[in-house]
């Protein structure tokens, strides 16, 4: 049941880091004087994706280890 979890978990990332630059290139494209508000907000909400994905693999891994 693990790898299914770490999986579902992995292809949310995956999901979440895809809408995040999405959205922001639209905004970029329609602002290109706010580029670099829009690179800061960015970056700081793929790393929040990341460690809530890093935190899914080791909480959960420890979980089903012992």
């Amino acid at each position: 049941m693990l790898p299914i979890a770490l999986g579902m978990a992995a292809l949310g990332c995956g999901i979440g880091l895809g809408l995040i630059g999405f959205a922001a290139m639209q905004g970029m494209a329609r602002q290109p004087e706010a580029i670099g508000k829009m690179q800061t907000a960015m970056l700081i909400a793929l790393a929040f994706v990341e460690l809530v994905f890093l935190l899914t693999v080791f909480v959960g891994a420890g979980a089903f280890k012992g």
